[in-house]
């Protein structure tokens, strides 16, 4: 999503842009957080069918990295523009978590 302003010197004109683009906003916010509501439902039901622990952990594991998706960009508005730096030291922080953890598994399992 961009971020644009409507630079015209009509008042109405900026008030209608305002609020034709916080309707877009609210509307990916409102799908975004039906989504991951139908996801955490998906999770419980997949727990509660008792299925292979093989299958439900990395299943789960899955729609938890969709939901922290959604979150950063939509709830935290990682989409807009403006926001590279902290996008760029978060992915840093994620990339570093991930690598740490790979590595204590794998020393774990060796």
């Amino acid at each position: 999503m961009v971020s644009q302003q409507s630079n015209s010197g009509n008042p109405r004109l900026n008030y209608e842009y305002r609020r034709k683009k916080n309707a877009e906003e609210m509307k990916g916010q409102v799908i975004s957080f039906t989504l991951m509501i139908f996801f955490t439902v998906i999770a419980f039901v997949v727990v509660g069918l008792e299925l292979s622990k093989w299958f439900v952990v990395p299943f789960i594991l899955l729609l938890a990295a969709v939901q922290v998706g959604f979150q950063l960009y939509y709830f935290m508005h990682m989409s807009h523009k403006g926001h590279e730096a902290p996008s760029l030291f978060l992915w840093s922080a994620i990339t570093v978590a991930f690598a740490t953890i790979l590595a204590f598994l794998t020393v774990v399992w060796i």
